[in-house]
């Protein structure tokens, strides 16, 4: 749930790209911050933009030619709208991959709901569905009303032709930073309604004004889940929750800066023990990540990116061949 250019920028995170690149594409997102009125006095990292849905049926036309080996994959995987039968596989990486046996997450539970249902997106491997029903569970302890889930992954997983770099493998999944309210969202709330950005226009500091204690309990509690490998949160936040952690401070580890992520709170999860060809991510670094370890995000080149001469050309993603062989089994199968 992030602009083109974050979009872009996450990949960068996820496949070890230079700085060079990134001061590009922080540049982009400038552009792109000139062009909207909404977001133009906001610092760039802080752009966290959820879109809203449709109440109309989407239906993406079919592609002349499906087989030619140019088509980018994202086109391939979301004209698949059920998962493929068989054991649940999370396979290559959470950037660069695609699942089998993907399970739906029911759109309304005890402590969650399903927002922008049109995007068909909330979808993952088992382990996932696990982690938010014990999620959900764990965040009432902490005094949130329940969950507001966003994207997980498509049926199949893959790219998507929207909103992320990542979510390819069904175990990676949005939560808003606004809590589930006191009743069963209608199909237009989901669609429509939008999500509270956290932190302020400056991007130096979380917005006093909505921010509050619990909402460092609730990434706390995902934190400390031991299935848990990363939550991603904008820096503004991590650096909220740095000063809020008191002594208990293992947890904060696991929560690292990037672009974005104003609004809600992305969780990854381990590769599963029964999926082999999943590439699960390095081991967190040592220390908190608090403190000089935040300066990068605060400096004017990354909140304030001067735009580049020549603005960089479209980016298409990744064709089929691109994700590891089995992707192909499992784009092609019925």
């Amino acid at each position: 749930m992030m602009l083109a250019p974050v979009r872009a920028l996450a990949v960068l995170l996820f496949l070890g790209a230079g700085s060079a690149l990134a001061q590009e594409l922080a540049q982009e997102l400038t552009q792109d911050l000139a062009k909207d009125a909404g977001t133009q006095n906001r610092a760039a990292s802080t752009v966290d933009t959820t879109p809203p849905g449709t109440l109309e049926k989407v239906t993406l036309p079919p592609l002349a030619n499906p087989d030619a080996p140019n088509i980018p994959a994202k086109e391939l995987f979301a004209r698949k709208l059920t998962p493929l039968a068989g054991p649940a596989r999370a396979i290559g990486g959470y950037a660069k991959g695609c699942m089998a046996g993907a399970e739906e997450l029911p759109i309304t539970g005890p402590t969650w709901q399903v927002m922008r249902l049109s995007r068909n997106r909330n979808w993952g491997n088992p382990a996932l569905i696990e982690f938010i029903k014990r999620f959900g569970e764990n965040a009432k302890k902490v005094g949130w009303n329940g969950l507001l889930i966003g994207d997980m992954a498509q049926p199949r997983g893959g790219p998507m032709l929207s909103g992320h770099a990542s979510h390819q493998i069904g175990l990676d999944a949005d939560i808003w930073f606004s809590p589930m309210p006191d009743h069963v969202l209608s199909r237009e709330e989901r669609e429509m309604n939008g999500a509270v950005n956290m932190v302020a226009p400056s991007g130096l500091d979380v917005d006093h004004g909505v921010w509050t204690p619990v909402h460092t309990a609730l990434v706390k509690a995902a934190a400390e889940d031991p299935a848990i490998a990363r939550i991603f949160v904008n820096a503004a936040i991590k650096k909220a929750m740095c000063s809020e952690a008191g002594s208990d401070r293992a947890w904060l580890a696991k929560v690292r800066p990037w672009w974005g992520h104003a609004e809600h709170f992305h969780v990854r999860l381990d590769c599963p023990p029964d999926s082999p060809q999943c590439e699960s991510q390095p081991p967190v670094p040592s220390g908190d990540g608090c403190g000089h370890a935040l300066d990068y995000w605060f400096t004017a080149g990354v909140l304030h990116p001067k735009p580049p001469e020549k603005p960089p050309g479209p980016r298409t993603g990744p064709t089929l061949a691109a994700l590891p062989a089995a992707c192909k089994q499992v784009v092609r199968a019925p």
